[in-house]
């Protein structure tokens, strides 16, 4: 994140364009402030732009603005996000998601600072900054065919990549301590103490959703403190309701332990090869256990482990097999 501070407060006063490369919930749209922000443009509108959640032709009017009577609908002239950002400073989000058609027409906006209003052949001139943020990687999206190359190059001139929430083990309690302070002034409540047991907690888990889970956490946390410290086990982390209710009805998690471990224990390991060999040990270990907490009864350690009684048996003869293979005795059941 430091790096991220430096790329961001280098990047502001310049006049390029700037990448944001991250994850859903990393903060992307806060960096994109702090730009404009610390800019010259300071002074000037900042306009956000969601490209994924309009059609394409929506998003072409809401981009470019359009005149009275270019489709059914347009009642009156309508001034497109460009035109509000003049002198100022435009962040399109989720930009993977534009057509290949309004691709192009952003392509000349970045060359030429030019464009036509939908249904118009009058060309405006805008004065514009743009910031773009994408949650996907764009090389891929060019290998695809569905980005331009040449549009990659024209928004890429400085890339900022925000890491994951999980990459950031010690920032989660300082997060998490920020965000409890202002959403219990915000109640105007007295700020529950986090425990340590929770802190703990919230440091493995995993935050798919970045530091907008977090956040969302946080606040389910204040809403919910009645007064002294909070239980790691007083508010489910996210995605734990689940698993105990699977639990529950006598059903082992066993997939989410497994991909659990390989993500976080060997994540950064090249061979593909190790990683199924691991899985494969655990799983036996898991699978093994199971059936001695079962007394070898198949039908019950099946219903445990959440799979089908042909699979386990399967994967048992496997073991045996395996186990002959290497000198042992094939008759023998596992352990």
């Amino acid at each position: 994140m430091k790096e991220v501070f430096r790329a961001t407060r280098l990047a502001a006063p310049t006049m390029a364009n700037v990448l944001l490369v991250g994850e859903t919930g990393t903060g992307k749209e806060l960096v994109a402030r702090a730009l404009h922000r610390l800019s010259q443009r300071a002074d000037g509108p900042y306009i956000r732009v969601n490209c994924g959640a309009l059609h394409e032709n929506l998003l072409e009017s809401e981009l470019f603005g359009h005149v009275k009577g270019a489709f059914t609908g347009a009642v009156d002239n309508k001034t497109g996000r460009f035109e509000a950002a003049h002198r100022g400073t435009i962040f399109l989000d989720e930009i993977a998601s534009m057509s290949f058609r309004l691709q192009v027409k952003l392509l000349r906006v970045l060359q030429e600072r030019e464009f036509e209003r939908v249904g118009e052949s009058k060309t405006v001139k805008v004065d514009v900054r743009v910031i773009a943020a994408t949650n996907e990687s764009l090389e891929e999206a060019i290998a695809e065919n569905r980005f331009r190359e040449d549009l990659y190059y024209r928004l890429n001139v400085w890339p900022i990549v925000l890491p994951p929430l999980r990459e950031r083990g010690p920032d989660i309690p300082q997060l998490a301590r920020a965000f409890v302070q202002r959403y219990s002034a915000d109640n105007r409540i007295e700020p529950p103490p986090l425990s340590d047991e929770l802190l703990d907690a919230i440091q493995r888990y995993d935050w798919p959703g970045n530091v907008r889970e977090l956040e969302n956490y946080c606040e389910r946390l204040v809403l919910l403190a009645r007064g002294g410290a909070l239980a790691a086990g007083r508010v489910p982390l996210p995605g734990q309701g689940e698993r105990l209710r699977r639990n529950s009805r006598g059903q082992n998690d066993l997939p989410q332990q497994i991909e659990q471990l390989v993500r976080t224990g060997i994540q950064s390991l090249p061979d593909g090869t190790l990683k199924e060999k691991l899985v494969d040990a655990v799983e036996r270990e898991l699978i093994e256990q199971v059936m001695k907490e079962c007394n070898g009864v198949g039908v019950k350690a099946a219903d445990r482990i959440g799979i089908n009684r042909n699979t386990l048996h399967k994967k048992l003869e496997d073991y045996r097999r395996s186990d002959g293979a290497a000198g042992g005795d094939a008759s023998t059941p596992p352990r």
